[in-house]
């Protein structure tokens, strides 16, 4: 975008004559010179929240722990997630989440436009307002030392002594203890790392370190897990903490702002107190085979899942998300339709693909296979791309492949890319359109199609989160 006072061809001439007298008075070539007045003139692009909705997606990074976000039995769950879910409902936009252990890489991220918003505890400091704008606060924290409980009274900084804390690099802890530090005139050292709070109290568990300082929260629920733990010495007491934006950005900033005073009322209390006062919820959740931060499970069907995805040759984690979307894994779930087992099969499709029992988890599975392999075959030849051709199969498995090829014809009548999932789910939007479901080109009539195109990014997103959070 040119500088709005600065026309076009004024701007070149001016460049043109000004490296021109650059190179007759001091022979220096003139490309850097260019470049750097280019830079200069050039208005800074703006990503901000029309152009957040316009792109249909909110982009946010977030921890992986058992407060902020992890799978638990195939479901999504954590105190940020399930803030960041709600504030995407009401933003009317799809939620993506990129797993960053690095606070300092955050904030990369951040400023180079791959993520939205920081969605982590983060305490407003100097040197951060330097690099972001930060929200309304959403609540407190107070910082504590976590070690092996001693014998007889509580934890002291003399105890410590001159021994090593280690802490997560990038966040406030290291200021809070080198003031301590020196105020005490005591001895021990920092030693700062990438690994998370969470991890690094599992070391203390362990035996494999000493001491480390983590959010009160997570602290006390990580005394839960390991009764030999001591948090009793405090670092610093309830600072506020929030998330971060692009300073270029002050419409989501003000968006966000807006959004919390509305849900600091009731959601947010409750959320927090799901996450953070029901430990023993939070250790169930968080120490379960099936959970993403103790075990490499989504459910107890994985072995069989994992066997049919190699038939399909799907990677096992997405047919996980296709069976979770179906059926929760209740291998009971019956729809009003009448769909019946783990992949919701129809009555006329269970005959087709000879499922006699679909409560059997290993019948349903082998019938929704055979049926996943009969819709693979339909658009091989017109969809070649195995990437692309995966939606067209998830579209056609959730509203019927003849309603999906409807949209098919009717991208091609109008030119567009019929090998495109991007183009044939537009025109699966418009089948509830009677301009579109009237069309000659249209065989099989009405569908709400947005509901198939919802369902494939759904299938596609709780994917994206099982390759972020379990192992292949």
């Amino acid at each position: 975008m040119n500088h709005p006072g600065f026309p076009l061809g004024m701007k070149k001439a001016f460049i043109s004559a000004l490296s021109t007298l650059v190179m007759l008075f001091s022979g220096v070539q003139c490309t850097f010179l260019e470049n750097r007045i280019d830079q200069v003139l050039q208005e800074p692009y703006i990503f901000d929240l029309p152009a957040i909705q316009a792109r249909g997606t909110l982009r946010a990074a977030v921890d992986n722990n058992s407060t902020s976000y992890y799978i638990y039995r195939g479901r999504r769950m954590g105190y940020e997630y399930e803030l960041l879910r709600d504030l995407g409902k009401s933003l009317g936009v799809q939620l993506e989440l990129i797993v960053l252990e690095d606070i300092d890489e955050a904030f990369d991220y951040l400023e180079s436009g791959k993520v939205d918003v920081i969605a982590m505890n983060l305490e407003n400091s100097r040197d951060r307002k330097q690099r972001a704008a930060f929200t309304n606060y959403l609540g407190t924290m107070s910082t504590v030392v976590v070690g092996r409980k001693p014998v007889g009274s509580p934890m002291t900084w003399q105890e410590i002594g001159s021994d090593t804390i280690f802490i997560r690099k990038g966040t406030v802890y290291s200021d809070q203890l080198k003031a301590i530090k020196d105020s005490l005139k005591l001895n021990f050292f920092i030693q700062e790392t990438v690994e998370h709070e969470e991890n690094l109290i599992d070391q203390i568990a362990e035996q494999k370190i000493n001491w480390t300082v983590a959010d009160r929260n997570i602290a006390k629920a990580n005394q839960t897990y390991y009764s030999g733990l001591d948090a009793s010495l405090k670092v610093s007491e309830n600072g506020t903490v929030a998330w971060a934006v692009r300073k270029n950005a002050p419409l989501f900033l003000e968006e966000i702002n807006s959004w919390l005073a509305e849900k600091k009322k009731r959601f947010i209390p409750e959320l927090y107190a799901k996450y953070f006062l029901s430990p023993r919820n939070s250790y169930y959740r968080t120490n379960s085979p099936f959970s993403s931060l103790a075990g490499n499970r989504i459910s107890v069907f994985d072995e069989l899942i994992q066997e049919s995805s190699r038939e399909l040759g799907w990677d096992w984690r997405l047919l996980a998300a296709l069976v979770y979307k179906e059926s929760g894994f209740d291998t009971t779930a019956l729809s009003y339709a009448g769909a019946e087992g783990l992949l919701q099969l129809m009555p006329v499709t269970l005959a087709r693909f000879g499922v006699t029992d679909p409560s059997d988890p290993s019948q349903s599975l082998q019938g929704g296979v055979k049926y996943l392999l009969y819709l693979d075959k339909f658009w091989r030849a017109r969809v070649p791309d195995t990437n692309e051709r995966i939606r067209f199969i998830l579209a056609s498995y959730n509203i019927g492949q003849g309603h999906v090829e409807d949209a098919w014809r009717l991208t091609l009548k109008y030119g567009k890319n019929t090998q495109s999932w991007e183009d044939v789910s537009y025109f699966l939007n418009l089948k509830s359109d009677p301009e579109f479901y009237r069309d000659p080109m249209v065989k099989s009539g009405f569908a709400k199609g947005h509901i198939a195109v919802n369902y494939v990014r759904d299938i596609l997103n709780l994917f994206e989160s099982y390759k972020d959070l379990v192992e292949p």
